[in-house]
């Protein structure tokens, strides 16, 4: 008997030590994945300090290091920690969707997003200020957009309580339950649409629930539930979110980093001293007397201006609206010191081989904004034909040339591609459609968007976040961040990189 209880305390003795073993193991794999966790959190942190000290470079080291549009050997399986198992090892990765021309996806790219191909919602207002319907325009090229849903964006972000020909104000929304008020000035965040009336998580998220630039089995079908409600096939697989921004701005600077001369200062000595620092004295005399006289209506022969300077005591009466308005016309210079009038032809031809020689050094050099950025202009460069089917005056021929034509990412070895000119250079527009185009394009922003993955090519403990960093100053501000890691890692381990190649780990992960 006493043999048998022996046995008995023995097997419950040797039951704990197993438990508390099995406790002690279970809580040493959690201290370590929680530590795994945290490591993966600041293998984030550590891409987006890479992104910032890269987007801090000048161009030109930028373009020699592989550039920030798919740089794989800058941006793909980043080591940061080293680790004799190669299963420990922890990089980062920066992935951006990447589009076809038509703005479906297309697979991924390394590096990062210039927000300029988004349309920016906070611009649209300014849109309309330069041209009446504009800002619904460009709401209307997004896929399985309404009148309705658009002039309702438009009065949810306008400064009145009047409702737009189809849109609503104060009155609806205060009419919902709960109640509330139409924001009525900028947006703080594009989800902020889901308050707007007839804009649903579906149309503005789309089927990639993850984030991840592919839309999964599960994703299909789980929008597939949704499909008698929406007409999925409508739909981007990122949706609206995916084409929308409210940071997308550009560097009003010179090549050489210095603030263009600002063509509508109104202290007139100091715009024509700026202006004989970079052009000649034909260059600054007739754009000082387009400032003071407007462009010249009669029928008068030109003049000898040889030598001959504008008077800079006579006031600025005329702003210039673009730098295409000093093209192909005539002004009337009164000459300092006295004496008659004289008319001057534009020192600006028209003519292509004229144009090709002058404006990429005059839109280097002027700006008719003297703001040190200009928000909201979408890059002609990389916007997919969604969006710039809807720029006003944009047509379907024009797209299909800009789409045959441009290059990403203009190099130094072609530099007119760094401005929107190229489009009159290569007679893809004519100077009248580029007068109406020209407040709306660009050739490139100054603001990135990054989705940065923190993870282990062994597996397991992972990060994700996504970024936008403003670089219009010399050194680069991170503007908005979101964690995504509730997501998933969102992509297999080849997808992302491996520094240590291991044809043991190439199937872990997937």
């Amino acid at each position: 008997m006493v043999l048998i209880i022996v046995l008995v305390v023995v097997a419950i003795l040797a039951l704990g030590a197993y438990t508390f073993t099995e406790l002690m193991i279970s809580h040493d794999e959690a201290a370590l994945l929680g530590g795994r966790q945290v490591q993966a959190r600041a293998l984030v942190d550590s891409g987006l300090d890479a992104t910032s000290m890269f987007l801090a470079m000048d161009p030109l080291t930028q373009e020699e290091m592989g550039g920030w549009y798919d740089n794989p050997t800058y941006f793909q399986a980043v080591n940061v920690i080293p680790d004799p198992d190669p299963a420990a090892m922890g990089n980062f990765t920066l992935i951006a969707a990447n589009q076809d021309d038509e703005g479906n996806l297309a697979g991924v790219r390394y590096g990062l997003e210039d927000e300029s191909t988004r349309l920016n919602l906070n611009t649209l207002l300014f849109a309309e200020e330069n041209l009446e319907g504009a800002g619904r325009t460009l709401l209307m090229s997004l896929p399985g957009m309404t009148e309705d849903v658009a002039d309702a964006i438009l009065d949810w972000i306008d400064e009145d309580d009047e409702p737009r020909e189809y849109g609503c104000e104060v009155e609806y929304y205060s009419a919902l339950s709960p109640p509330y008020r139409p924001k009525n000035g900028p947006m703080d965040t594009v989800e902020e649409l889901l308050l707007v009336r007839g804009v649903t998580p579906l149309l503005l998220f789309g089927l990639d629930i993850n984030h991840n630039g592919n839309v999964e089995p599960h994703e299909m079908a789980s929008a597939t539930e949704m499909q008698s409600a929406v007409d999925i096939t409508t739909l981007p697989p990122r949706g609206w979110s995916s084409f929308l921004t409210l940071h997308s701005k550009e560097k009003n600077v010179m090549a050489d980093g210095q603030p263009r001369i600002h063509l509508n200062n109104a202290d007139l000595n100091e715009l024509y001293t700026d202006l004989r620092e970079v052009f000649d004295e034909s260059w600054a005399s007739f754009i000082v007397a387009y400032r003071q006289s407007g462009p010249y209506s009669g029928s008068g022969p030109a003049g000898n201006a040889q030598g001959a300077r504008p008077d800079l005591a006579m006031p600025a009466e005329y702003e210039i609206n673009q730098v295409w308005d000093l093209i192909d016309i005539q002004v009337e210079m009164q000459p300092g010191g006295g004496g008659n009038p004289i008319v001057l032809d534009s020192p600006f031809s028209g003519e292509f081989g004229a144009m090709a020689a002058y404006l990429p050094t005059l839109l280097d050099k002027v700006s008719v904004n003297g703001a040190t950025t200009i928000p909201g202009r979408i890059n002609i460069n990389q916007a997919p034909r969604t969006i710039m089917l809807g720029i006003p005056g944009m047509t379907e021929e024009i797209v299909d040339q800009i789409i045959e034509l441009r290059e990403p990412v203009p190099t130094e070895e072609n530099p007119n591609r760094k401005s929107e000119a190229w489009l009159l250079l290569e007679a893809v527009v004519t100077l009248e459609q580029m007068r109406i185009l020209s407040p709306f394009v660009c050739a490139g922003g100054s603001v990135y968007r990054a989705q940065v993955i923190g993870y282990f090519e062994g597996g397991g403990a992972s990060a994700r976040g996504e970024a936008i960093f403003d670089a219009t100053k010399s050194v680069p501000r991170l503007v908005f961040w979101r964690d995504v890691s509730h997501l998933g890692r969102g992509y297999d381990l080849g997808t992302l990189g491996m520094a240590y190649s291991d044809p043991l780990l190439t199937g872990i992960g997937n």
